[in-house]
């Protein structure tokens, strides 16, 4: 059976691990200097943790990390690979805008390394479920049919390195964007006095929009504070020009200040659970 290995164990690289060890791989990480609950998470899915060195054993090695993290976990990987003759495919499934994925793969030039640009849609893998969906470009060996081998649904696209990037990055800014316009709106009509007529009026008016925001804001405040990052590299990949990327700055701030929020006062997350009538979500909650 192959071994894959996987940097980065939280809830994504880590359900990710689970599926490819249900269907029979052995997948190894390296959990040096991460948290208690990080290396937990990494036990209960079964990951079997080594040292960075022994990660270039792997038959495949992907970096599913926080998008501030990808450029350093490419250097970690151009460096455990160097001197190989035979280094396992570097596959990045981060949140990052092409650009940072050219800059990405450029640490692995003058190597033998194989680097393809992934991009992961859908929820953390759960049993009974199909999902997500990884999408891979730069692919034209088909390296990463080792993955749909062993339980995940991929999908390779026939652009050139960066266009599953592209994709991740169209996508999260319709999605999350979404979810980041809708908080920023429920708050201001909150502070303004309008919060239980808005509420009212999305149920009648568009109870689709009103079910979306009622479960997209809550699953989103654990997660706040990645999405931060991934904002900023949607601002990057629309570009200077595009007037649009102000808006998916401001989306970063609006983000980082819910981070800020669930890791101190938690004043804007009851509020918005008021406007949806949640439960009160943040006082259960611990960042990873």
């Amino acid at each position: 059976m192959p071994d894959f290995a996987i940097i980065g164990a939280g809830a994504m690289g880590s359900a990710v691990a689970r599926r490819l060890i249900d269907h029979g791989a052995t997948v190894l990480t390296c959990l040096e200097g991460r948290s208690e609950r990080t290396i937990a998470r990494a036990e209960a899915a079964g990951m079997v943790p080594v040292g960075r060195q022994d990660l270039a054993k792997a038959a495949l090695v992907l970096s599913i990390v926080p998008p501030a993290e990808a450029i350093e976990v490419a250097e970690l990987v151009a460096d455990i690979s160097s001197g190989l003759q035979a280094p396992p495919p570097f596959i990045d499934l981060n949140a990052i805008a092409p650009k940072t994925m050219q800059a990405l793969a450029a640490r692995f030039e003058g190597s033998t390394v194989d680097v393809l640009d992934g991009a992961i849609i859908g929820g953390p893998p759960a049993p009974g479920k199909p999902g997500p969906t990884i999408y891979i470009s730069g692919d034209s060996a088909e390296r990463s049919r080792l993955l749909e081998d062993y339980g995940l649904r991929v999908r390779r696209l026939d652009g050139p390195l960066g266009a599953a990037s592209a994709l991740k990055m169209c996508y999260a800014g319709i999605n999350k964007g979404f979810t980041g316009l809708g908080a920023a709106m429920l708050l201001a009509a909150s502070r303004s006095g309008a919060a239980e007529s808005l509420k009212a009026e999305l149920t009648e008016s568009l109870p689709d929009v009103d079910r979306k925001l009622s479960k997209s804001i809550p699953d989103m405040y654990p997660k706040a504070y990645r999405w931060v990052a991934e904002m900023q590299e949607i601002a990057d990949f629309l570009g200077e020009d595009d007037p649009a990327a102000t808006i998916f700055r401001g989306m970063a701030e609006v983000f980082a200040r819910l981070a800020d929020d669930v890791q101190g006062s938690r004043r804007l997350v009851r509020q918005l659970d008021e406007i949806l009538g949640s439960p009160e979500t943040a006082c259960a909650m611990v960042m990873p």
